[in-house]
């Protein structure tokens, strides 16, 4: 799973895939605007789009809330560790 945010990661951020690590924080620039589907407000564009990739590539829905406290590449592999598992 890992594998697979990784690649996202440093696909949607347009970076090389061996900088990403666990560790790696997404965008916190904030930005003042909703995406099409309504919600994910304060969420900067990168991070706006990864999550949506994110949502796509495994099939989970992340509620507005859930995205605003994901931050970083281990926060997303747990969250859809735990979507998944259900």
């Amino acid at each position: 799973m890992y594998e697979k945010v990784k690649a996202l990661v440093a696909k949607q951020l347009e970076v090389d895939a061996t900088d990403v690590t666990l560790n790696t924080k997404f965008p916190d620039d904030i930005a003042d605007f909703s995406s099409i589907s309504g919600g994910y407000f304060g969420l900067h564009r990168d991070t706006l789009e990864l999550i949506m990739a994110i949502e796509e590539e495994f099939d989970i829905e992340i509620p507005d809330e859930a995205a605003e406290n994901i931050k970083t590449v281990q926060q997303a592999v747990d969250y859809i560790y735990q979507k998944v598992a259900v």
